[in-house]
């Protein structure tokens, strides 16, 4: 696909009005196809698979026997398969560790495995509500209309994520999965195209964590707010380190959970410490992007009782630029 119009595309400058696309080369894409795809990944996954209806997007995660992630996803059910079957999207730098590990678990089941981004595309459209929907209904019929939600088109995939609140207004966002054949220049028609740190950006102002390699295997879900987004059912069947997600949900076993903060400069999977202090680290970046007014926004895992006592924090170093924490979107519920 000639996507040259992304090439050094500007960020985006979330005005009245605009509706931007960015190609999101940081992720990629895996199908799970078979008569045993559902229950193959019901039994792998954090979250339910065996009754997830075709309108729908769900979010999931992977986890090491120990309960931490090691991939977080989010999965629909592939609706025009002649058999049933499952895409993930997923954190590109993992891509090819997840292939490998779930094709470890397929022993006899009646499933295939195979990298879903060699044909396609993912792009994320977002802006003002009524820009973004205006734009997209030149390429598709009908838009979702409820937070993962899930349309499809002739040839198209939307997936509607949550808003995230500005002071310029909401911004609405979705993900777009298309046939790689198609040209960037078609599909950035109605829209500017946007660099993808602004949907990054976007991302992190969500306070939607996605693990990436230099962060797998060092968070149980709950230390990164995944099941106060829907990404874990406490109600399904057993799944690698099930025992541990449900100790830590109903023992009140969780110390840490992530909220949003903004420094100079920030990377993922460094750690934040206590200002002056020469103790432990107190947390780690979970994900951060540049923020369009300068220094770094960031989702952050930190301790709670660093978080509720208020003392200064450090990104890297003790010593390193101070750290302030911003609120969360969205309410935490309690785990005492």
């Amino acid at each position: 696909m000639t996507d040259d119009i992304f090439h050094n595309a500007p960020p985006a400058h979330f005005a009245a009005g605009q509706a931007s696309i960015a190609r999101l080369d940081s992720l990629r894409l895996i199908d799970v196809v078979g008569a045993d795809a559902l229950s193959y990944l019901h039994n792998l996954l954090t979250n339910d698979v065996e009754h997830l209806d075709t309108a729908a997007a769900r979010l999931g995660g992977f986890c090491s026997p120990k309960g931490r992630l090691l991939a977080t996803f989010v999965y629909w059910r592939l609706s025009d398969a002649e058999t049933p079957g499952v895409r993930l999207l997923l954190s590109a730098d993992l891509h090819e560790t997840m292939l490998k590990r779930l094709r470890m678990y397929v022993l006899r089941s009646k499933v295939s495995l195979s990298d879903a981004s060699a044909t396609h595309a993912v792009y994320g459209v977002f802006g003002e509500p009524g820009a973004v929907a205006a734009a997209l209904a030149r390429h598709v019929d009908a838009l979702p209309d409820t937070t993962l939600g899930r349309a499809d088109g002739p040839d198209a995939t939307v997936i509607r994520l949550s808003d995230v609140a500005l002071e310029t207004g909401p911004q609405a966002r979705y993900l777009w999965i298309v046939p790689g054949a198609r040209a960037g220049a078609e599909l950035a028609e109605g829209f500017a195209p946007a660099a993808l740190q602004s949907w990054e950006w976007l991302e992190v102002r969500a306070g939607e964590p996605r693990v990436v390699a230099a962060t797998s295997d060092r968070f149980v879900p709950q230390m990164i707010n995944y099941e106060a987004l829907g990404g874990v059912s406490f109600r399904k069947g057993c799944y690698p380190g099930q025992e541990v997600v449900a100790r830590s949900q109903y023992r009140g076993t969780v110390k840490r959970r992530a909220t949003l903060a903004h420094a100079e400069r920030m990377t993922v999977g460094s750690e934040i410490f206590v200002a002056g202090d020469g103790a432990q680290p107190a947390g780690l970046v979970v994900l951060s992007a540049p923020a369009p007014t300068g220094g770094v926004d960031a989702i952050v895992e930190l301790k709670i009782a660093a978080r509720d006592a208020g003392v200064p924090l450090a990104a890297g170093a003790a010593d390193g630029p101070p750290v302030a924490l911003l609120p969360l979107p969205y309410a935490l519920p309690s785990l005492d």
